[in-house]
């Protein structure tokens, strides 16, 4: 050992003695400086303006270090730049000043010698960290509650990252006598270990070798504040292998051994590596430490508490792909690796989770436009194609024949989907068309516990009295919300099933979690009451929701509960919209449902209702009343009158006082000019109480509860039923909490089983501690003052070891 640290330390010593290692230093503190302050800088300016900006400062520490624009990301992606310059004269300076044979001679082992030379990089890369813990430390007086674990561990990635960069460096430097080449050599050998990942992916075989020795995204988990072994295993068997190779080259010079014998040498070490390596990758051998203070880069207790259950068999994932789906790319060979870390977060839970994909051909109904872009063309043809363009052979493909015998994917849509299959029980998991595509923990969480449980959360939705469809996308239709299977918030991808029942012909069944009766237009029959009354006496839970115009429908069957639907309709003072859109707010019950609905309400979101009735209840013993929503009391009052909102052209408030929504109504008059035939008037809508107005907060949701036979019955009854719409649902000029709130809806009606609750708290690192003009001190001090003070330090120790 006393011979390594003696060689690191000549190393180091001559490193220090040329300019190089001062300059590279400089100029790595001053990038790390400029990179810093800049987040700093825009945070600082953030916090200053105030107002909603505040509310998009979260996650600092992963903005200013982790994220894609901070600092670790930054460096890292520069950092092969300095290393090379740093590695290049370690051996190949010895070579061609021919003091290599010095050392040949001397008693000194080779691997004692590069083992020091190693040790001397491995010191220097010390000292790159120590410059990034500079910022590291500002960070943690300058971020309020910063995430201290999660910087930790990205440290030791950067600190991993250069001690594997300087092994490679090393290795290169071995091979020739020029430094110059041996730089290119290593910006090329770290440049092919990046991108030999994306290599030979349609075999099976090489694919997992060459994803193992890809160094890309290797350090990604812990910037993200989560260790795995097997990270950590793999960048100590990349140093170990080139630091082996380089031992092996400079015993080559010494030794004269046939050629075989060398590159058998060689080929022990990679087939050591990657022996290694096989059993650190095996699921069930890898160990994981999340630093991150809210856990969240684990499973969500929830979540954990459910493949808890999971025990005694394997869980078996069957991925069908349609070559010619829009989604053809998330189950291509190519993306096998990537699949396979959307799942490891589950496999840490269970590691017998096995993945199978089966690519086939047929027809695409989520790309209607598919055979219309080939006209002519038959559906093979079009696959032969697709084939040819995405590099893979049709014959390995299964026909449209052979994939309907052995499962009928119609009712998917021939789209990318995933059957999981365990203990001979089966459900379907979905990706989804939006930003995300892949299922989130709260879905896949949900295909979890359908597998686990015989008997899960059904809808109902009652038919026959023209009340809303849920196999419709009409506007105030309700697929959406119910069954659309491409939709992530659709009921049917968080684990409850929707069906429909006709009460007329049908009773209610016994085994369904909840019956929604949605705006029926036409009088329920004598028969529909009866099943209902019945359904609700032996404790059934029930949505019920109304609409302006329909209280005699619906008004009876309340009664008994002790609510009503006041005549008329509630109006809201808008300058933008319409009078009959309101926007309500949840009571602090409602906001209880769940944590996503309470996050909503926090930001001040509302549930809008276009056109919705007041409700007023009076306790009936036995059942417990809470209101839901309220609308605004100021803004708000119920109208007696009928509102036309036919005539209505335009809507802003008049000089009639804020109780006034000023409309205008075409009159035609008989002669012409200023009042001939284009001419109109103004009409207002005010609030009357002559007319019998009712101003104020009013309800127009209400929640009844109860125990009976020892269960929690619950009954939601609501006077608009366009809250959970189509069209609603998919409002982009408001910013609402209606999807919030309808899954709120649905959870407490299935007593909080589905949807899974896979929230974490939120982080505390939402503010700095800076202000613009302390920034710009800390400019000063970071990218002058420090910078400035190691160039004085390293010229004074260059000037006094010239003159000695």
């Amino acid at each position: 050992m006393k011979t390594i640290f003696r060689v690191a330390g000549a190393e180091l010593r001559t490193l220090f003695y040329s300019p190089i290692a001062w300059f590279l230093m400089i100029v790595f503190l001053i990038q790390c400086g400029i990179v810093y302050l800049s987040s700093m800088e825009d945070l600082a300016m953030q916090q200053e303006i105030g107002g909603r900006a505040l509310d998009y400062m979260a996650n600092l520490t992963d903005r200013i270090f982790l994220g894609s624009g901070g600092l670790f990301n930054n460096v890292m992606q520069n950092l092969y730049l300095y290393i090379p310059l740093l590695t290049m004269s370690l051996i190949s300076r010895e070579t061609s000043s021919g003091t290599i044979k010095l050392l040949y001679s001397s008693p000194i082992k080779v691997r004692h010698i590069i083992l020091g030379k190693y040790l001397s990089m491995v010191l220097y890369s010390l000292l790159m960290v120590g410059i990034v813990f500079i910022f590291l430390l500002s960070g943690m007086f300058q971020i309020q509650s910063p995430e201290t674990g999660m910087l930790m561990t990205a440290m030791l990635g950067f600190f991993l990252l250069l001690c594997a960069y300087s092994a490679i460096g090393l290795f290169m430097s071995c091979l020739t006598t020029y430094q110059i080449v041996a730089a290119i050599c290593t910006f090329v050998m770290i440049g092919i270990l990046s991108y030999i990942g994306t290599l030979w992916q349609k075999i099976e075989f090489v694919r997992n070798i060459t994803y193992f020795l890809s160094m890309s995204g290797r350090t990604s988990k812990m910037l993200a504040g989560l260790i795995t072994t097997k990270d950590v295993i793999y960048f100590l068997l990349i140093i170990a292998m080139f630091v082996g190779f380089s031992i092996l080259k400079l015993k080559g010079g010494m030794e004269s051994k046939p050629l075989s014998v060398r590159i058998l040498r060689y080929v022990s070490i990679v087939a050591s590596v990657l022996f290694i390596g096989y059993l650190s990758t095996i699921p069930g051998f890898i160990g994981y430490y999340d630093a991150t203070s809210t856990q969240k880069r684990t499973l969500s207790p929830n979540v954990q508490k459910i493949i808890a259950e999971m025990k005694g068999e394997p869980l078996e994932i069957t991925a069908y792909n349609n070559l010619l789906g829009n989604h053809w790319y998330l189950g291509a060979p190519e993306s096998y690796n990537q699949v396979l870390q959307n799942w490891e977060p589950y496999m840490r839970f269970k590691s017998d989770i096995h993945l199978k994909t089966i690519p086939y051909y047929d027809s695409a109904y989520d790309n209607p436009w598919l055979l219309k872009g080939y006209p002519g063309k038959s559906l093979k043809e079009i696959a032969e194609q697709y084939a040819k363009t995405n590099g893979v052979e049709l014959s390995e493909i299964k026909s449209p024949g052979e994939i309907r015998k052995e499962i009928d994917l119609k009712p998917e849509m021939n789209r990318y989907v995933m059957q999981l299959k365990w203990k001979n029980k089966t459900t379907w998991l979905r990706v989804f068309d939006d930003s995300r595509v892949w299922p989130s923990e709260t879905e896949v969480a949900a295909a979890f516990k359908r597998l686990l449980d015989t008997k899960f959360p059904k809808v109902a939705f009652a038919t026959g009295h023209l009340e809303r469809s849920i196999g419709k996308m009409g506007d105030r239709q309700y697929r959406t919300l119910t069954n659309l299977k491409t939709f992530r918030y659709s009921l049917i991808n968080q684990g409850f099933d929707a069906d429909t029942i006709s009460l007329s012909t049908r009773d209610i069944p016994n085994d369904i979690s909840a019956l929604v009766i949605a705006d029926p237009k036409l009088p329920l029959s004598d028969a529909a009451l009866s099943r209902i009354q019945q359904y609700i006496a032996r404790g059934g839970n029930l949505l019920i929701a109304g609409e302006p115009g329909r209280q005699s429908i619906l008004n009876p069957l309340l009664q008994p509960l002790g609510v009503q639907m006041l005549e008329g309709q509630i109006v809201q003072q808008s300058k933008d919209f319409s009078p009959d859109l309101i926007t309500t707010a949840p009571t602090p019950f409602a906001n209880t449902f769940t944590k996503q609905l309470a996050l909503k309400a926090a930001d001040s979101l509302p549930i809008t209702m276009p056109g919705v009735a007041a409700l007023t209840y009076t306790e009936v013993p036995g059942w417990t009343t809470k209101p839901l929503l309220f609308s605004d009391s100021l803004q708000s009052w119920n109208r007696k009158q009928k509102l036309d909102l036919e005539i209505v052209e335009s809507a802003e408030p008049t000089a009639d006082g804020p109780g006034a929504v000023a409309m205008a109504i075409p009159a035609m008059a008989a002669g012409g000019g200023p009042d001939g035939e284009n001419a109109s008037k103004k009409t207002t809508v005010s609030y009357s109480p002559a007319d019998g107005d009712t101003r104020g907060a009013l309800p127009t949701a209400l929640s009844l509860s109860r125990k009976l036979n020892g269960l929690e019955q619950h009954i939601i009854i609501t006077g608009d039923a366009d809250f959970m719409s189509n069209a609603e649902l998919s409002r982009y000029n408001i910013r609402t909490a209606n999807f919030a709130f309808n899954t709120a809806l649905f959870s407490w009606l299935s007593n909080g089983e589905f949807p899974i609750d896979a929230s974490r708290p939120e982080g505390k690192d939402k503010r700095i501690n800076l202000t613009l003009k302390q920034v710009a001190l800390c400019r000063i001090l970071y990218i002058w003052v420090l910078p400035a003070l190691l160039l004085i330090g390293g010229s004074v120790f260059l000037i006094r070891r010239k003159r000695k």
